[in-house]
């Protein structure tokens, strides 16, 4: 297990703490990658190490960076040092559910034999520290999630996240580990479906995230996305013309940008002109899509809500954040997104930001 850990002396040591707190029954090497931080981040660590009670089989140790190199270096320079066939990326600021990685690793090994990577699934962690970790906390259960569970039922999962992902070593040397760019877990996931892999999804593998607070974070975390998803359209273009059912699902992420850029400039000032009774963009007849939309997203919320139950997990009512979601995030996440894709078109200065 590799954590890539950047200043995350408040979040690291409860990284761990959920990390002592599996039911794997095998050996497991968990090598904290401290990339340069500055707040204290290698002595929480030590200490973690030193306090809590890890099985015998899990082996935990630091590698302290004396400078900051940036995320991708680091996990490559861990991937070096780990010693097993199997590596798991966890960020330093997650929580992972007691049977998070028993279930990742039986997905990996039960699903076919040309599978290289398994994304796990990610929740919010910080939901109540405001309204806009309300909206997310419905984004990841109600959007993403159900998004990756959807593609991992035509075996055409995208993206195995850095947050919690688990890959077959072999893959990630063959690819050259995870390349240079903001976008790298997005990167390095189209690389090993270029090579006719595949990447599952266990879904019952949570991990919970702690999501940014503010907007201005939110929005530098979401350019980020956009950017990394322009960075593998550039990189693996060669996806669209692929012969496989999960083709459709690429083609599908080609939709976003011009999707983003209509809905930006034509369907938010179409709301804007019909709020002042002006209707020819958007009117009354828009309205016809909310039934079929409205069953929809009860049919994710319930197949999402077993998964929850199954692991012994409860969905909280939050009514805040599901208002915010539903009536007006699009209206904040859109207009961010195009700003990503105009930065990364434009060349701008790529930054990973803070939460």
């Amino acid at each position: 297990m590799l954590i890539a850990a950047y200043n995350e002396a408040g979040a690291i040591r409860d990284t761990l703490l959920s990390l002592s707190r599996q039911d794997y029954p095998g050996e497991v090497e968990i090598v904290v990658l401290n990339d340069g931080s500055t707040d204290g981040t290698a002595d929480v660590v030590r200490a973690a190490i030193d306090d809590l009670p890890f099985s015998a089989s899990f082996h935990v140790r630091l590698v302290d960076f004396p400078r900051n190199a940036g995320k991708a270096t680091v996990l490559n320079r861990g991937l070096s040092r780990a010693r097993h066939d199997l590596i798991v990326t966890v960020d330093g600021d997650s929580w992972i559910h007691p049977d998070g990685l028993t279930h990742l690793v039986e997905r990996i090994l039960s699903d076919p034999p040309e599978t290289q990577a398994v994304a796990g699934s990610i929740m919010v962690r910080n939901s109540r520290h405001n309204l806009l970790t309300a909206a997310q906390e419905w984004d990841y259960f109600h959007g993403i999630a159900a998004v990756k569970r959807m593609q991992s039922m035509f075996h055409g999962t995208l993206v195995a996240q850095g947050a919690f992902s688990i890959y077959r070593r072999e893959a990630l040397e063959a690819v050259g580990g995870w390349p240079p760019c903001v976008g790298e877990d997005i990167v390095l996931s189209w690389a090993i479906l270029e090579r006719g892999d595949r990447i599952g999804h266990a879904e019952d593998a949570i991990c919970f995230t702690n999501v940014p607070t503010r907007l201005g974070a939110f929005a530098q975390q979401r350019r980020r996305w956009s950017r990394g998803l322009m960075e593998a359209f550039r990189a693996h273009w060669r996806l669209l013309f692929r012969a496989r059912f999960r083709t459709v699902f690429v083609w599908w992420n080609l939709c976003f940008p011009p999707m983003d850029v209509i809905y930006t400039f034509v369907f938010i000032p179409g709301l804007v002109l019909a709020a002042f009774g002006r209707y020819e963009i958007a009117g009354p007849i828009t309205l016809a899509v909310l039934p079929l939309a409205a069953i929809w997203n009860l049919l994710m919320f319930k197949v999402e809500r077993r998964t929850f139950r199954q692991e012994r997990l409860r969905v909280r009512h939050n009514v805040s954040g599901f208002m915010l979601y539903a009536f007006a995030y699009n209206m904040i996440l859109q207009p961010i997104c195009v700003l990503g894709y105009a930065s990364e078109a434009l060349g701008l200065r790529k930054s990973w930001g803070r939460p």
